[in-house]
């Protein structure tokens, strides 16, 4: 069997208001929410998408742009990016729409690593941008703090 290439991946999580998930990983991560408003453009004027298939992000701000109704994403800063879509090739999270409110456990989460000595303060950060505290853990292979983002999605800060 030959070796096969690397496959590509994002990370892909549900979300009720996907735009404003996007917004506080973006913050919370560092990363760039990704901009796929001439695409959007482009498939609204040929009548290949609905309107409804799309919103305007950030409405009546100097970040106004538009955007997809059911999905939003952000991307590592240093990654490559498609001219054609916007959309990121590199590390990537992609919040999609569903109707349902979370109502279980994650069985999958993002760990974030912050740097030596600034875990609490980057634990205060993350709150002030709308996470919540769930519990602090100190065990004898390490600390962390489990977080909730603004969805109730549980995140561990190391």
């Amino acid at each position: 069997m030959e070796p096969m290439e690397p496959l590509h991946w994002k990370v892909v999580i549900d979300a009720r208001d996907p735009h404003a998930q996007a917004a506080f990983w973006a913050a919370a991560l560092g990363y760039v929410e990704e901009d796929h408003s001439a695409l959007v453009a482009k498939l609204l004027a040929v009548g290949a998408v609905p309107p409804e298939a799309a919103l305007t992000v950030r409405p009546g701000t100097p970040e106004e742009r538009l955007g997809w109704h059911d999905l939003a994403a952000v991307r590592h800063p240093d990654d490559p990016l498609s001219e054609e879509n916007g959309a990121g090739l590199g590390r990537r999270i992609l919040f999609q729409r569903v109707p349902e409110e979370k109502t279980v456990k994650n069985r999958l989460h993002l760990d974030v690593h912050a740097g030596p000595g600034t875990r609490d303060a980057q634990v205060e950060r993350l709150v002030e941008l709308g996470a919540a505290v769930e519990r602090r853990v100190a065990e004898q292979g390490g600390s962390w703090v489990v977080m909730t983002d603004p969805e109730g999605n549980e995140f561990c800060v190391q």
